[in-house]
């Protein structure tokens, strides 16, 4: 009788472990199917911006190859776009209003930004080149900073180049035969690949501007480990 109770109390003990063992299995199991890749979605999912009036994009895409003038009178290409984040919108000079308005707030953002997170440069795309030379451009974004540049070239090589940041502009003449220039006012963040990233609709915040640019950055560092 004693043998029997043993016996059957040899037998509950291995059902027990056996047990507990494919109770830590399916746990394990479980933790890898469903909260590993909850952990990993953030840095792999763009990030939900429209509060900030951003859309980010899950793949970078491409921007036109251009042969243009940087405000130093040099020959620049996409490669001016690599190794760096560039903030671009499409303007002119002679602007009354929304350029100087849109260039002050990007310095303000600028400032804005936290010091671990590497400032991006802004580049002004030419909608009037036949007014903005290379000396006038850098007369103008000299005065808001050294992170300001601009291109301006081929009417024709703007437009395509413009149009690859999904903007566009034209160019009106009144009775007065003044020139008056219409363009997009978004803003397009590039990554350091040269690829487009975000775009960025008005009306703009200085603080909000900063945010989006720091939230797309750590995730893009996160996801590829971009500097």
């Amino acid at each position: 009788m004693a043998e029997a109770q043993s016996r059957s109390s040899i037998r509950l003990t291995v059902t027990i472990l056996v047990g507990l063992v494919l109770l830590i299995l399916v746990m394990v199991v479980v933790r890898q199917l469903v909260l590993v890749p909850q952990a990993s979605e953030p840095a792999s999912s763009a990030p939900e911006l429209s509060e900030l009036q951003a859309f980010v994009y899950e793949q970078g895409r491409p921007v036109a190859d251009f042969s243009l003038q940087n405000e130093e009178g040099e020959t620049v290409s996409n490669a001016m776009l690599q190794g760096h984040w560039t903030v671009a919108f499409v303007g002119y000079t002679s602007c009354p209003d929304v350029c100087p308005a849109t260039l002050s707030m990007l310095k303000r953002a600028g400032e804005a930004i936290p010091a671990d997170v590497p400032a991006p440069d802004v580049l002004l795309v030419s909608a009037d080149p036949e007014r903005d030379s290379p000396q006038r451009l850098k007369d103008y974004l000299g005065f808001f900073g050294p992170r300001f540049h601009g291109v301006t070239g081929d009417l024709d090589g703007l437009r395509e180049l413009a149009h690859s940041l999904n903007a566009a502009f034209s160019h009106r003449t009144g009775e007065n035969g003044e020139v008056t220039v219409d363009h997009s006012a978004h803003l397009t963040l590039i990554n350091p690949q040269g690829e487009m990233t975000a775009v960025l609709q008005p009306p703009f915040e200085p603080g909000k501007v900063a945010q989006a640019y720091e939230r797309v950055y750590r995730w893009a560092h996160a996801r590829r480990g971009e500097s």
